[in-house]
């Protein structure tokens, strides 16, 4: 028969070590969920870019994980907020993500566009083409979400982030183990007599 070891008798974790458990578990669960979101969105088509500007102040803030999704390039319309390349000739050689203010379409000319960014005073100096046959167009953002991919592409802060609790989880479940391996075994139950016959 097995023993039973009452409530009050059961070792408890100290609050340190239930502290630690706490933590590796909301921790584990944030980046299992970001990295469950990160791979849905690329299956439903959705490419993503960090904010790193302050030109589109007001309506997508500095630091900001912006969403796209490609839409034919003929469906664009003012007002639409668009990632592309500016033209060699203005200056500009990294991605911008702006607001289309107008969109010019002569006959036998191919369209231009013109963009602003919402927090700047005047629209871009700039008008550009697009020869792709789709544009990414930005679908949604989330403030904030920005900065943590962007310290996640460097190596060591990917493994502080990623390899301390990893390493703290592992301590925990070796401690446990050797709190178990150590208890002493209780003696086997002594056989119950048979009652006499009456």
């Amino acid at each position: 028969m097995d023993q039973v070891i009452p409530p009050s008798e059961k070792p408890q974790p100290s609050v340190a070590r239930r502290v630690l458990q706490r933590t590796g578990n909301v921790v584990m669960t944030v980046v299992t969920l970001v990295c469950i979101a990160w791979l849905a969105t690329s299956l439903f088509g959705f490419s993503r870019y960090v904010i790193t500007g302050g030109s589109m102040t007001g309506a997508i803030a500095k630091g900001s994980l912006a969403f796209e999704r490609s839409v034919p390039v003929s469906e664009l319309a003012v007002g639409d907020v668009i990632t592309y390349l500016p033209p060699a000739d203005s200056g500009v050689s990294n991605l911008v993500t702006h607001r289309i203010v107008s969109i010019r379409a002569e006959p036998g000319e191919p369209t231009s566009y013109r963009t602003k960014g919402d927090a700047n005073a005047s629209a871009d100096s700039w008008t550009f083409e697009l020869t792709q046959g789709t544009q990414p167009v930005v679908s949604f953002t989330v403030p904030v979400l920005g900065y943590a991919f962007v310290a996640l592409a460097d190596r060591d802060t990917r493994m502080l982030v990623i390899g301390i609790p990893a390493a703290l989880l592992a301590v925990m479940s070796l401690v446990e183990l050797a709190v178990v391996l150590r208890r002493p075994t209780a003696p086997p139950a002594e056989p119950r007599p048979e009652a006499a016959a009456a």
